[in-house]
């Protein structure tokens, strides 16, 4: 090696390190995301869940009917955000009925707010309809609603008896335990 290029190669050996350096020093471990380990087997770091969870962080809410309880999983938009705020000051119980023969409808008392489209529903499909009514759909339609969540896992016969299809007014509670 000629001596100028052992002086390029050293002055770049003496960058490389003080650059590694540096960013070594720049690096930091958020303290909230430190775990001091009470002894060495459970070394696993955990957060502890909010008290007050914000309702972008609710992704599930409960529905009673029956006797039975099944889990909405639920749709991100402000309707679905001002029904987990009523949900964290109390469980909501209202009356049902079947109409349509696909769906069965019943009114919340209060009226959320609407972000309308287009939609051709499913069976288990949770529906705000003229922004005060709940729907639970057994069976399809095509309207303007806003989707507030969707019962998932369940046939459309297993849907249809719990919903107590085409039998009439029933009782629901709606939760978010």
């Amino acid at each position: 090696m000629t001596g100028i290029k052992k002086i390029v190669f050293l002055f770049f050996l003496l960058f490389s390190s003080s650059l590694i350096s540096a960013c070594k020093q720049a690096s930091t471990i958020d303290p909230e995301d430190q775990v001091i380990p009470d002894d060495k087997e459970n070394s696993t770091p955990s957060k502890q869940p909010e008290e007050n969870p914000t309702p972008e962080e609710i992704t599930k809410m409960y529905v009673m009917m029956n006797e039975n309880k099944l889990e909405i999983t639920l749709a991100k938009n402000s309707a679905v955000d001002t029904l987990i705020e009523a949900l964290k000051q109390k469980d909501i119980t209202i009356t049902v009925n079947d109409y349509g023969g696909f769906e069965k409808v019943g009114n919340l008392g209060f009226t959320l707010p609407t972000s309308n489209s287009q939609i051709t529903t499913a069976p288990g499909d949770v529906i705000l309809y003229s922004g005060n009514q709940i729907v639970f759909f057994y069976g399809s339609n095509s309207w303007s609603y806003t989707r507030l969540g969707k019962i998932e896992g369940y046939s459309v016969e297993e849907l249809r008896t719990f919903l107590k299809a085409d039998k009439g007014s029933i009782q629901i509670t709606l939760s978010l335990n």
